[in-house]
Parts: C-alpha cells; structure tokens; sequence
C-alpha cells in the first residue's frame, strides 16, 4: 500500500504541481481498487478525494480540492466566481465564462480545477472547458463543467 500511495503522489505531483500529492494522500486514506487491482478511488473520512482514471490522471473530488486549496498558493488551479454564481456552483451547475471573475492564467481545457468564491471559499471542483485566456475574454460558453460541489 506504502508504495501505491508513493506512486499516487509522484502522478499527482506531476499533474498539478509539487506538494499536492502530499496534500491528497497526507493521513489515512483507503484506496479503492478494480476487479483487476488497479487503484481507482482515493477515499479519506468516507469521502472521494480523487478517481484515478484509465487515462493516468486525477478527477478531485470536492475533499480532494479542499485539500489542494489548502496546499497550493492561489492563484493554482483556481477559477473565482462571485455572488452571483455562488448557489449554482455549489448546487453542481456548471460554470459559464461571464461569471469567472479571476482565473489562473496557466489553466487549460481539460485541467481540474478549483472553483472558488471572491472571499475564497471552497464552492466546487470540475474539469475546465475553456482556457484562462478564453475564460476571461468570452461573455458566453462553458468555463468549467462542475462534477462535485459543496454545500454550504
């Protein structure tokens, strides 16, 4: 188990950035495994952290971007919304660009990020659409195809 949680951390390292999979894996976590043994859900206090998928990268789970928000200096990975989208957002709907207020200039489609309120609280975590540039320059169109959010 030792060395799956080593092995989960360097993949994590590399797809986010160093110290993030100390952040996702830190304490007790259980993997759940496939039929044929592959790790495919990190859970922590009975909820999903991460899903490692067949691709060889992390989706968060909305633990799992609470624990990432905590290690990782902003602007990583976060996309920021304000009043307005706040209930949405934390009720699993998506992200539109005329809503995000500030992103961080180095998100791509198809990253997981953090989405976050102006004050800085945790709302939800999803899959970008849209780059940074495009997010902040579009008035329409998805910005971030939310998959776990948090109630408030």
């Amino acid at each position: 188990m030792a060395s799956d949680i080593d092995a989960l951390r360097t993949v994590a390292d590399y797809q986010f950035e160093a110290g993030a999979g100390a952040a996702l894996f830190e304490g007790d976590v259980a993997i759940q495994r496939t039929g044929s043994g592959r790790p495919q859900q990190v859970i922590a206090g009975g909820e999903r952290v991460v899903s490692y998928g067949t691709d060889g990268r992390f989706t968060l789970g909305v633990a799992g971007g609470a624990r990432l928000q905590r290690a990782l200096e902003a602007p990583a990975y976060r996309v920021v919304v304000g009043d307005d989208s706040e209930p949405f957002v934390r009720e699993e709907r998506n992200v539109f660009a005329k809503f995000v207020r500030r992103v961080d200039p180095g998100v791509r489609p198809g990253d997981e990020v953090l989405v976050e309120h102006d004050r800085g609280d945790l709302l939800a975590v999803g899959r970008a659409e849209l780059s940074a540039e495009a997010m902040s320059d579009f008035n329409t169109g998805m910005a971030v195809k939310v998959r776990d959010g948090r109630p408030a």
